[in-house]
């Protein structure tokens, strides 16, 4: 690893020093166990299985604290541009992060007296409202079990689908949404830089209470959008 050349990587992308220490640790320890347990020297030309077998390794050694590693991980193979090592690392970290559910009631913009009915049903998180409002049969149930309108159900589900991605909850989730980006489908075609540049046009135009997503975000959130599974029809 080029410690210098990674250090100041990350000082670009606003990491702290803090940070920055924590990541070259993380990387350091990669690096050792590829040198004493895979028989590979160098990092650059470490394979999906050694970072698999890694992962499994640390998990072993400390329950929990693989997805701190990947953390550092993939920042260092986005430094070094390798898009498979650093895609595969950002999914074994999601796999190990346990996402709390994130609740109806925390959209912005949404009556609490349909989150109360839906909760009558048992259906309280985004989760739970995308497995009851997948289809439009499933809607239209729905809304003749709690006299919501059917288009606000689908306004619930629309919120709920891109919620799945991590940091798009309550203000991001009602951004996109306003401002016509209301599907995991439509988000995925855009150019991320497009679609910052978008919604940086739609808060100054219509004084949206919330800021554009920064570049970074808007790259994680579409690369997301194209990975995450179709599961919403309408």
């Amino acid at each position: 690893m080029d410690e210098e050349a990674f250090r100041k990587f990350l000082k670009r992308g606003g990491r702290s020093q803090g940070a920055t220490k924590r990541a070259i640790v993380q990387v350091t320890e990669f690096e050792r166990y590829l040198r004493e347990e895979r028989d590979c020297r160098n990092i650059d030309r470490a394979s999906p299985a050694d970072l698999e077998a890694f992962v499994s390794h640390i998990e072993e050694k400390r329950k929990g604290a693989a997805k701190l590693y990947l953390w550092g991980i993939r920042y260092f193979y986005d430094h070094t541009a390798d898009e498979k090592m650093c895609s595969l690392a950002g999914k074994l970290r999601q796999q190990l992060v346990k996402q709390k559910p994130f609740l109806l009631k925390d959209f912005r913009g949404i009556n609490p007296a349909y989150v109360d009915k839906l909760k009558v049903l048992g259906i309280r998180s985004s989760n739970e409202m995308l497995e009851a409002g997948r289809t439009h049969k499933d809607r239209e149930e729905l809304s003749a079990k709690t006299g919501i309108g059917a288009e606000t159900l689908l306004e619930l589900v629309k919120l709920s689908d891109p919620a799945r991605i991590r940091g798009v909850k309550s203000t991001r989730a009602r951004l996109y949404f306003d401002a016509g980006v209301d599907t995991v489908e439509k988000m995925a075609k855009w150019d991320p830089e497009k679609l910052r540049t978008m919604l940086i046009d739609f808060v100054e135009k219509t004084g949206f209470d919330g800021i554009a997503p920064l570049p970074k975000e808007a790259e994680f959130s579409v690369a997301e959008a194209k990975r995450l599974p179709r599961i919403v029809e309408y």
